[in-house]
């Protein structure tokens, strides 16, 4: 019987590729996050006449900025 070790040993290629892999996923989140922080803040800045005729109200504003989450 024969014993096989399999442990894989990444290169220094491979650890600079995942760290700004990493890094870049983390920057687009980020981005992505204050884009909807941004439009809070733009409809929390709206009348409520202005968001009546969204049809929301302002405690429903998180929720219309999220919506394409997993919020019901």
């Amino acid at each position: 019987m024969s014993i096989q070790h399999t442990q894989y040993a990444p290169s220094l290629r491979d650890l600079i590729r995942g760290f700004f892999a990493r890094s870049g996923e983390r920057l687009v989140r980020f981005m992505e996050l204050q884009a909807r922080v941004d439009q809070i803040e733009k409809l929390q800045r709206k009348s409520d006449s202005e968001l009546e005729r969204l049809g929301i109200t302002r405690e429903q504003i998180p929720y219309y900025v999220f919506r394409d989450k997993a919020w019901v």
